[in-house]
């Protein structure tokens, strides 16, 4: 058995990692892959919620670019969590796990209304829970509502999946020559003004003695691997 790094996790996915090999919408596989690194976790006794963006779909910010009001934007981008929630729902219980979804925005034909310790509670029986529709207000990312979740939820740490190997000095899709940070404290990187979440999440982590782990959630096994091993992903601590 593993020693594990920590118990109870929020597990920030972004839409775009959804998209696989695809400009648009869901690839099935990348789901199949997120659910089965999820269960393997959850079998262990890490108990997990998740925050799904949902700019494979819809991005408010460049919606209201093209004359779609801001907060309507934003609105329609929490609709696109929805969307991504109920299919990393239906995949995660199609492999035979317990699941509660849980919208910041009422919508009872599919989902629980928020209340904090009823969602602890579904921890603590070891269901996965998925928070969709962000903060279920406009002007706030799901990097925000993850940190929010996380801070009520009593996690031991955020966890963001990205498309990288963790936290580097530039955008390594864009900049090869990018250095990676194995490490980093909050002070530090706001100093090098390091957007590893908007600064609203990371300030919320800060406040709330929350650590942010950056890995790669694509590469299959690697959140096992770094909730039990050294050396894989990066990690900002207070």
């Amino acid at each position: 058995m593993p020693q594990l790094r920590y118990k109870r996790i929020l597990l920030k996915l972004s839409g775009e990692a959804l998209l696989g090999d695809r400009q648009y919408g869901i690839d099935p596989a990348v789901v199949n892959q997120f659910a089965d690194d999820i269960i393997a976790v959850q079998k262990l006794g890490v108990e997990v919620a998740i925050v799904v963006g949902g700019g494979n779909i819809y991005r408010g910010v460049e919606g209201s670019v093209d004359g779609v009001h801001k907060v309507q934007g934003d609105y329609m981008g929490m609709l696109a969590t929805m969307i991504n929630s109920l299919a990393l729902q239906n995949t995660l219980e199609s492999k035979g796990v317990y699941t509660r979804l849980v919208s910041a925005i009422t919508m009872t034909a599919i989902a629980e209304p928020f209340i904090r310790r009823k969602a602890i509670r579904h921890l603590e029986k070891g269901r996965i829970v998925i928070f969709g529709a962000g903060t279920g207000n406009p002007y706030f990312t799901t990097d925000t509502a993850a940190a929010l979740r996380a801070s009520e939820m009593n996690a031991d740490a955020v966890f963001k999946g990205t498309r990288v190997k963790g936290i580097y000095d530039s955008d390594p899709e864009k900049n090869p020559n990018a250095l990676y940070i194995p490490e980093i404290t909050y002070s530090e990187m706001l100093k090098k003004d390091l957007r590893v979440m908007d600064l609203t999440a990371i300030t919320l982590c800060h406040e709330n003695k929350l650590p942010i782990v950056v890995f790669n959630m694509n590469e299959r096994g690697n959140l096992m691997r770094v909730l039990t091993e050294d050396g894989v992903g990066s990690k900002v601590v207070l």
